[in-house]
């Protein structure tokens, strides 16, 4: 069973940069998409950005994120990242690490099947 760790949230001010990262701890799975979610208490878990983890590499984001979030891959060490440029405060939120296998409605939570704990970024004005 794929197991999705994250790690490398954090506090920082408006227009600073993060790079929270997930491992994954099987490659293998029969998945193909991998996305990046966050959720504010009291809403639903919204999609950040996603990765078609195969040969394409293909990227996808949230209208609210274009331009600033890079979704990233590394293979060799099953690990995707979410490289966050110009943070704002309103996207201060717990970040989790999804798999699914199917990057069709990317955006809707329902879709992935494995989740990770998640990991805190607030960001102050």
């Amino acid at each position: 069973q794929v197991q999705l760790v994250e790690s490398g949230g954090g506090s920082v001010q408006a227009g600073g940069s993060l790079r929270p990262s997930c491992v994954a701890s099987e490659y293998t799975y029969r998945g193909n998409c991998m996305a990046w979610f966050r959720q504010v208490p009291g809403k639903e878990r919204e999609g950040g950005a996603r990765i078609y983890v195969h040969s394409s590499r293909s990227t996808n984001s949230a209208n609210s994120v274009k331009g600033r979030f890079t979704v990233t891959q590394d293979n060799d060490k099953n690990t995707m990242y979410l490289q966050m440029f110009s943070l704002k405060p309103a996207d201060t939120g717990m970040y989790y690490c999804t798999a699914g296998y199917t990057c069709a409605r990317w955006d809707e939570a329902e879709e992935y099947i494995y989740w990770g704990q998640g990991t805190q970024v607030t960001v102050s004005s």
